[in-house]
């Protein structure tokens, strides 16, 4: 009996705190997950030079537990339970900490997405035209259409806060009605926002489905609580006050006001009035500098998306080789980019200063291979830093012209070494030898 008692009021506890109940599921999950590993280990390894590992790996288990728990399970529990709350929603037996569950989803949802665009994609706040360095990627919004992207995400928020803290006997029909439209229009944004950055090749882009798939779920359940709400006014004859007064000595009123009052139609009703709630906005937003198109801009004037329509610059490629960054991050005046070429498998910005470089080290590399290799260790020890140093085009300049006389001693060696300077310096970064190029220029 006591062990029954003791299950009840468990039960009780967990239906009374849903939100607790998701996050201790995440944390023990990504508990089991942090333990499986440990135990892995252990079996793989076998030895006792180990178990200092082992035991520090125990010690360091439950933070990245909690981190696991927070950061990948929680996502998917959260969606889990925003299914759950509509179930039951719609079996007319409302979880009662779901509003919780939809504050989680707006506040954590989205650091979650911006934390992924920043962290994971490179995502920058630069526009199509600008050109970016390495694996970044530009701003999948257009930064003149910003104010109109977030100003339909905020609305469609306003309006899911009206619905969901007033109750429908203090709020009259058509604020319901545009603020179901208000919410439509935030979700159309989002939907688009997911089709534009997702990718169905990278396994990882599969949590950028749970954040617009959350927020359909809540909206869902929202219109099935404020319909029932509604029809139980009526049934309780709390809303007759809607039918009286002198809106029903105009026919049109009394027609629009009948049409209002079946709850039933409040989705569909939505959804006409989304379109001259959006054209409100617009002309709105129009005053304030933002484009009669900018809904559609905000995704097309882009790069590197899904719905992009621009051509964005090709990204400069910027490694530890200074003088590569140089040539990519000059101005181009100054350090006369030549070409393109290839250097560790991508493309990198070269002009002649980077190519004579890199064919003496090459001759170097040929002719006295123990001086070549004190010469790299000292480059590889002092060139490196110097490299993390230039972050300006001033800089890059700067250096450009402290390696002048440096380039003219490498020409000099190398016209009074190679039969063909000229050939070797040609063909650096390009993937060919000397030889080869011979060979094309007899033919």
């Amino acid at each position: 009996m006591e062990n029954k008692e003791m299950n009840t009021e468990k039960i009780k506890f967990y239906k009374k705190h849903p939100v607790m109940l998701a996050w201790l599921i995440s944390i023990f999950i990504g508990l089991g997950y942090a333990l499986f590993t440990i135990i892995a280990s252990v079996i793989h390894y076998e030895q006792r030079d180990y178990v200092w590992e082992i035991i520090k790996a125990f010690t360091e288990m439950f933070t990245w537990a909690i981190l696991m728990g927070a950061v990948l399970v929680f996502p998917v529990v959260l969606t889990i339970s925003e299914g759950i709350c509509l179930i039951s929603e719609a079996w007319e037996r409302p979880v009662k900490g779901a509003w919780l569950f939809d504050q989680h989803v707006f506040w954590l949802g989205g650091f979650y997405e911006l934390c992924y665009l920043g962290l994971i994609m490179d995502v920058t706040s630069a526009d199509w035209q600008t050109q970016l360095s390495n694996s970044n990627k530009h701003t999948p919004i257009y930064s003149g259409s910003m104010v109109t992207f977030i100003v339909l995400i905020l609305l469609a928020f306003i309006g899911y806060e009206i619905l969901q803290s007033i109750p429908l006997r203090k709020l009259p029909p058509l604020v319901t009605v545009l603020s179901i439209s208000a919410m439509y229009l935030g979700l159309l944004e989002l939907i688009l926002f997911t089709v534009q950055i997702f990718k169905p090749t990278i396994l990882l882009d599969g949590y950028l489905l749970l954040f617009p798939l959350c927020c359909v779920l809540l909206v869902v359940r929202l219109l099935l609580k404020k319909i029932r709400e509604w029809n139980a006014l009526v049934q309780n004859a709390e809303a007759e006050h809607f039918g009286t007064g002198k809106i029903y000595q105009n026919p049109m009123l009394r027609w629009c006001d009948s049409i209002l009052r079946k709850a039933a139609w409040w989705p569909v009703l939505g959804l006409v009035l989304m379109f001259p709630l959006l054209g409100s906005l617009i002309a709105i937003l129009m005053l304030f500098g933002q484009a009669p198109d900018s809904v559609i801009k905000a995704f097309t004037e882009t790069s590197d998306w899904n719905l992009s329509l621009r051509q964005a610059p090709q990204n400069v490629m910027y490694d530890e080789h200074y003088l590569c960054t140089v040539a990519a991050g000059g101005h181009e005046k100054v350090v006369k980019p030549i070409r393109l070429g290839r250097r560790h498998g991508h493309e990198v910005i070269v002009n002649r200063q980077l190519c004579i470089a890199n064919a003496f080290e090459q001759v170097l590399e040929e002719r006295t291979p123990g001086l070549h290799r004190a010469l790299r260790h000292f480059y590889d020890t002092y060139g490196f830093p110097v490299a993390r140093l230039i972050h300006s085009k001033y800089t890059a300049d700067l250096v450009y012209f402290i390696m002048k006389p440096l380039e003219w001693i490498f020409l000099c060696v190398l016209y009074l070494t190679d039969a063909h300077p000229e050939n070797r310096i040609a063909v650096q970064y390009t993937g060919k030898t000397a030889a080869q190029v011979e060979k094309i220029v007899k033919y």
